[in-house]
């Protein structure tokens, strides 16, 4: 009976320890380096709260005050800041890291990272040119790593809603033009940390100014919606309306983007009077309209007037870039082809965004 006993509790236990979460299952968190601290979006991995998916191990920021700054306002002890790639690679184990640095450095962490089997996720957009791009796919794709691109629109249900409409419920027919706001009043106007700012309006380091900063979001989004399809040609106009502001970048830019059955206008924008990121799609027979994260309208055939809902936020891991990554190097998710954050669509990107500064200059429609 004795014997029956401690079966019977045995099993009990199995079964307690099968509902516990997954964490506390020995599924322990993907060790994360962040690479920069000079980008305002790393305060995102800061900000978030422990959810047992991630662990940040290790922090590369060569500016001391920065990172002094940083470890007094999340706490993290400055013995984890390093001061070279090399220098973390040496001496703490990273599974993995995470790009916070200018859009020029994305090529060092690939070429330092990648041979070691280390997989990177980097804020938008992939690169500052197709050159840097295409080094970074070759590096990915030899040493079989992770290569994701992050960006803020590819959490929004409203988003993710408009894709179901178009492809899954084909609720508007083949689409037919898409226009795409992203931007704000400006980077100093708004305020960012001056290490920010100090990159993000260099050609050099960031590859440009709102063209590259905002029409990658369009850029991204129209080659989902087109799964992968590629423009036939891009014409950009890039204006400088704040010449004393933003001397050596332009601060508006508008792509149109030529397709063998539709058209995407892309407006980039550092002059917005508020700060969006909105969508719209139109179809044979209706349209889509992402207007917000979570704000949706839409109107059908045989509808007099559109419908509004406000979308609820989307379900782990689809909800957050470091969930996301984290779900992926455990393989429990996959990443489908083109998807906002796969390699396969922001090498189009960046394709996309090289395109419109040759448009630019030359003044003519470049065909790809």
């Amino acid at each position: 009976m004795d014997i029956f006993r401690l079966g019977i509790s045995f099993l009990l236990l199995l079964f307690q320890f099968d509902e516990l979460p997954a964490q506390q299952k020995g599924d322990s968190p993907v060790k994360i380096g962040v690479v920069g601290l000079s980008h305002s979006h790393v305060h995102g991995i800061f900000r978030r709260p422990d959810l047992g998916d991630i662990q940040v191990v290790a922090i590369l920021e060569p500016d001391r005050e920065l990172a002094h700054r940083f470890a007094q306002q999340y706490g993290f002890s400055m013995d984890m800041v390093f001061e070279t790639m090399d220098d973390m690679l040496e001496k703490a184990d990273v599974e993995a890291v995470a790009a916070f640095g200018s859009i020029y450095e994305h090529l060092a962490v690939a070429q330092t990272f990648a041979p070691k089997g280390i997989h990177i996720m980097v804020e938008k957009p992939l690169a500052v040119n197709l050159a840097h791009a295409e080094e970074m796919e070759a590096l990915a794709n030899k040493h079989q790593i992770h290569l994701l691109t992050n960006y803020e629109t590819s959490w929004y249900p409203s988003n993710q809603e408009a894709y179901k409409m178009l492809h899954i419920d084909q609720a508007i027919g083949n689409l037919r033009k898409a226009v795409i706001h992203d931007g704000h009043q400006g980077p100093m106007e708004i305020g960012v940390n001056p290490e920010f700012l100090d990159w993000l309006t260099d050609p050099v380091q960031n590859g440009g100014g709102a063209l590259i900063d905002f029409g990658c979001y369009g850029a991204n989004l129209m080659t989902w919606l087109m799964k992968g399809e590629k423009p036939t040609a891009v014409t950009a106009v890039l204006r400088q309306f704040k010449p004393d502001v933003y001397p050596k970048v332009e601060d508006e830019a508008t792509l149109i983007l030529q397709y063998a059955k539709a058209q995407a206008i892309i407006q980039a924008s550092w002059n917005w009077p508020f700060s969006r990121k909105d969508l719209e799609i139109y179809g044979q027979t209706g349209y889509l309209v992402a207007a917000s994260k979570t704000e949706f309208r839409s109107r059908l055939k045989g509808e007099k007037e559109e419908e509004i809902r406000v979308l609820k936020d989307r379900k782990p891991p689809y909800d957050d870039p470091f969930s996301f990554f984290s779900a992926l190097i455990k393989g429990k998710i996959s990443l489908s082809k083109h998807d906002p954050s796969s390699l396969e669509n922001n090498m189009v990107v960046v394709e996309i965004l090289d395109a419109a500064k040759e448009s630019h200059r030359t003044g003519k429609t470049v065909k790809l």
